[in-house]
């Protein structure tokens, strides 16, 4: 299978799959269908050398993946409510994309470090107060997937969740694509984004803990320009144990991790495996990976 590693992320009644060369979104329609939609990965850094750099190719890919995931959740909401003039594309997608950081740095960072900040006359510490941040960001974040988890629609999200994740380790275990070996597999995932967000959470506390700045604005802008240097090392974090998830003290320090996603993971059923498979196939045939029988579905390319 080499040495690419195939992911991607829960949409509205649907899975997208994301390869090397290729992206494919699966989406059940209210006839019952699977519509597959696949199109080629065009940007720089699948196919510049830059894209290979540590930290930097962190960014970029997830960059990326911020588009392809706003495209794919906007075509499945647009699929699943039956619409006839579906598309995989729009302006408004990035405009989606930049409230949805700016609110999420908002509510995740800024907010904890001005929390934070008014406690200062009482912490004497750099490093207790970055710990005092830190929990309260960490606090936020697991109040929020609970009570998000708790909508009826979201919980749904989070079933496709657990079938894109299904389907993923069957894949890199080598069994047969189909539902019942794919089901015999965990909801949980090593690279799963939920993981991804905690160590960002986690180490913002380390690198945060050198500048505790008196004035609000160094404070909150520092906070600004080091979440993409979180990321992008968070990224190779990622990467590193992904590929060393056997050894037991980077096991130990996924288990977090792993453990918090079961607030964002379901038990699938039947059906959602179906579109978890039919999205990795639509990617491998594309990619000539395996050949895909694609008469349970329709392929809108």
């Amino acid at each position: 299978m080499g040495e690419f590693s195939y992911g991607g992320q829960a949409v509205i009644e649907g899975v997208m799959m994301r390869g090397s060369k290729a992206v494919a979104v699966a989406v059940r329609a209210p006839s019952g269908d699977i519509v597959v939609h696949t199109e080629p990965l065009t940007a720089g850094i699948y196919t510049k050398p830059w894209g290979k750099w540590p930290i930097v190719r962190g960014l970029a890919m997830l960059w990326d993946s911020l588009g392809l995931g706003m495209r794919a959740l906007l075509y499945s909401a647009d699929v699943s409510l039956g619409e006839e003039d579906v598309s995989f594309s729009g302006p408004v997608v990035w405009g989606t994309v930049a409230v949805s950081l700016a609110l999420s740095v908002g509510l995740f960072f800024l907010l904890p470090s001005a929390v934070a900040k008014l406690m200062d006359s009482l912490i004497h510490s750099a490093l207790v107060s970055s710990l005092v941040e830190g929990l309260i960001r960490i606090g936020l974040f697991v109040g929020y997937l609970v009570l998000v988890g708790r909508w009826g629609d979201i919980a749904r999200v989070f079933a496709y969740h657990g079938a894109e994740h299904k389907t993923i380790n069957a894949y890199e275990a080598g069994v047969p694509l189909d539902t019942a070996s794919v089901d015999a597999h965990s909801t949980s995932h090593t690279r799963c984004g939920t993981s991804f967000l905690l160590i960002v959470l986690v180490l913002s506390i380390l690198v945060f803990a050198p500048f505790r700045f008196p004035q609000w604005h160094w404070r909150l802008l520092s906070r600004i320009v080091l979440v993409p240097v979180i990321a992008g090392i968070s990224y190779e974090f990622i990467k590193f144990a992904a590929k060393h998830q056997h050894n037991r003290i980077v096991h130990a320090l996924m288990a977090p991790g792993l453990a918090l996603q079961t607030l964002t993971t379901r038990t699938p059923d039947r059906k959602m495996l179906e579109v978890a498979i039919a999205a990795l196939q639509g990617v491998l045939a594309t990619e000539g990976q395996t050949q895909v029988e694609k008469k349970d579905y329709k392929v809108d390319s």
